[in-house]
């Protein structure tokens, strides 16, 4: 159960990447239907100043002894450097060594491995320290084409937005997509990317054309139960298939089937959790078909089968049958 959430800060560390961790987890956002988190800010020596990479100077209120009954501790990035603060690293270590979920955001990932948590771990960091962070960590498994890397008690994420969706991804594993999808409308992000998509496409920004592919992409997440094919959506967007496959690539950093059937997991999760749709059903609604397949996908990109979801995940108040 995710209650308690430290932010552990060092000298240079960022401060938009430590704001991830704030908005996720330090808003009490009760109000929307999210458990409230226990958040603590802790550094080497609380209540010391600690510089960010901006120039200008934070006070975290807590000692690195509040690690002690964190359940999820997190390394927004820094400035990266020869070594780390050993107090810090033991801290970490003795987090990890308890059973705490580790995240770090960007170079926050530096250090987790200075550390020796990312030794023989499947890993990520931003696409522009990969070479930099294989060298250094050699033992690490860095993949340098995905936003994040679930390692079950460490998590590793790219640059800021990536940290964005690993935090809502870890409020869905550990609470379920309601509070996930809660916090994501509140900041007024996309609940639904994974951590598999390219961490860098060959144009982040969407050019400022008439030819953007949202209305598409809304029309598929309003039709998921219809069977889309690249050709007939290539022709709803006025494009050639060539085309459109390129530009899709380009705007959601995935190919049209996988954001399909990504998006229709994540409305099975739904039904399993607020409906008492039986998982056939749920299939027919989501489009997958047949039960068979729902389970293939949904614990491909879930990593848990439906059933099992619905176990820990479903509303025990009552859930209406459609």
């Amino acid at each position: 159960m995710l209650k308690t959430v430290a932010a552990v800060l060092i000298d240079g560390f960022a401060p938009f990447e430590f704001g991830v961790l704030c908005e996720v987890f330090g808003i009490d956002r009760t109000d929307d239907g999210v458990p409230a988190f226990d958040y603590l800010v802790c550094g080497e020596h609380p209540g010391r100043p600690l510089r960010t990479n901006l120039g200008f100077d934070m006070i975290p209120p807590h000692g690195l002894d509040a690690l002690a009954g964190a359940d999820l501790v997190g390394v927004p990035a820094a400035t990266m450097r020869d070594s780390y603060p050993p107090a810090v690293l033991d801290a970490l270590r003795a987090a990890a060594d308890r059973g705490a979920t580790l995240m770090s955001v960007c170079s926050g990932a530096y250090v987790l491995g200075a550390a020796g948590l990312l030794d023989g771990r499947a890993c990520t960091t931003h696409w522009r320290y990969v070479d930099d962070f294989a060298r250094r960590f050699p033992l690490a498994r860095v993949d340098p084409n995905v936003l994040f890397v679930d390692d079950g008690t460490i998590v590793t994420s790219a640059g800021t937005a990536a940290g964005i969706d690993a935090c809502l991804h870890l409020v869905r594993r550990e609470l379920g997509s309601a509070p996930a999808n809660a916090i994501a409308r509140r900041m007024v992000v996309p609940p639904q990317r994974d951590g598999g998509q390219k961490q860098y496409i060959q144009l982040p920004v969407p050019e400022c054309t008439g030819d953007s592919l949202q209305p598409v992409l809304t029309w598929m997440m309003e039709n998921l139960a219809v069977e889309h094919s690249v050709p007939a959506l290539a022709r709803r967007a006025r494009m050639s298939e060539r085309t459109f496959a390129r530009r899709f690539g380009t705007e959601t950093g995935t190919t049209p089937h996988r954001w399909l059937t990504r998006q229709r997991v994540l409305h099975a999760q739904h039904l399993l959790e607020d409906t008492a749709l039986s998982i056939e059903e749920i299939a027919r609604v989501t489009g997958m078909g047949t039960g068979a397949l729902l389970r293939h996908h949904f614990r491909q990109i879930v990593g848990v089968t439906p059933k099992d979801y619905r176990w820990n995940f479903a509303d025990r108040t009552g859930a209406p049958s459609a």
